[in-house]
C-alpha cells in the first residue's frame, strides 16, 4: 500500500433513525455485541495499514470519543478529532478533513458502516492503489430502492441515483470511498440538494463523468451492514455474537492485534 494514507471516518450525524436512544450519545457510541461501533470501522482501517486516522464527531460528544479512543496508541494507531458543528452531508467530511491529506489518497468510511469478510482486506487495498482519483465500492443488495445504486443501461454504467424509485441494478454503494486531494476544490463546488446536504453521490458522479472513477465490487464472504437502522443495528450485533462464538475468535481484537 502507498505510503502517508490517512483513514477519515464520519461519526456525526445526529443518528435520528435511532432516536431516542441516540439523543443522549453518538450512535457510533452503541454497542455492538461485545464493542462500541465505532471500533468495527476503526478495526477495519487498522486491519489494512492505516496508522492516521482523523474522526468526524460532534461537540457534545468529543469528550466521550476521547474518552474511549484517546490518541489511539491503544488501538495501534493515532487519531487525531475534528468536530463537525453541524450535519451537511457525507461530502461535508471531505472539507472538514483537508488538512488530513497528503500526496496520496483518503479512505472515508461512515462510522455506521459493519465490513467484514474473506478477501475484504485485498480489494480495499487493491483500491486505494488504484491510478483513479477516486475509487466506490458496490454491493449487491435486495432492497436497491434504499440506497444510492449503480444506473445501468445497455450494460453501461450512467451514473450513480440515489435511492431510485425504479432502480436499474441491485449494485449499492456502501459507505467507504477514497479519494485524491481533488475531491478538496470539487466539494467547494457542489451544491446543497434539496434536503440541504452536500450529497457523496454528487462528488462520485463528478468523478464519474471525468472518467476519474474505479469501482470494486464486493462478492461472496463479504459482509455489509448499516447500522443506522433498529433491525439493520440487532443484525449486526446478532451476525458478530454468532460468528465469534461459532469460530472462536473475536472480530477486530485490539488486544491481541487480531485485527
Amino acid at each position: 500500500m502507498k505510503k502517508n494514507i490517512k483513514g477519515v471516518i464520519l461519526a456525526g450525524g445526529t443518528g435520528s433513525r435511532l432516536f431516542p436512544i441516540t439523543k443522549v450519545f453518538s450512535k457510533q457510541l452503541l454497542p455492538v455485541y461485545n464493542k462500541p461501533m465505532i471500533l468495527l470501522s476503526l478495526g477495519l482501517m487498522v486491519s489494512i495499514g492505516i496508522e492516521e486516522i482523523l474522526i468526524i464527531v460532534t461537540k457534545r460528544d468529543l469528550i466521550l470519543f476521547k474518552r474511549l479512543l484517546g490518541n489511539g496508541k491503544e488501538y495501534n494507531c493515532k487519531i487525531t478529532y475534528k468536530v463537525q458543528l453541524k450535519p451537511a452531508g457525507i461530502a461535508q467530511a471531505i472539507t472538514l478533513a483537508k488538512s488530513h491529506f497528503t500526496s496520496n489518497k483518503i479512505l472515508l468510511m461512515l462510522g455506521d458502516n459493519f465490513l467484514f469478510g474473506s478477501n475484504l482486506k485485498n480489494v480495499i487495498l487493491d483500491a486505494m492503489s488504484s491510478a483513479k482519483g477516486a475509487s466506490i465500492f458496490t454491493y449487491k443488495v435486495k432492497s436497491p430502492e434504499r440506497y444510492g445504486v449503480l444506473n445501468i443501461k445497455n450494460n453501461k454504467i450512467k451514473n450513480i441515483v440515489e435511492k431510485p424509485k425504479k432502480p436499474t441494478s441491485n449494485k449499492a454503494i456502501p459507505g467507504i470511498y477514497i479519494y485524491d486531494q481533488k475531491s478538496i476544490n470539487y466539494v467547494k463546488n457542489l451544491k446543497p440538494s434539496n434536503r440541504g446536504e452536500l450529497e457523496i453521490t454528487d462528488l462520485n458522479n463528478l468523478y464519474l463523468k471525468k472518467n476519474d472513477l474505479e469501482i470494486f465490487h464486493l462478492g461472496d464472504g463479504i459482509i455489509w451492514m448499516d447500522m443506522g437502522t433498529f433491525d439493520s443495528y440487532l443484525e449486526a450485533s446478532q451476525f458478530i455474537a454468532a460468528t465469534e462464538k461459532r469460530q472462536g475468535f473475536e472480530i477486530y481484537d485490539f488486544k491481541k492485534n487480531e485485527v
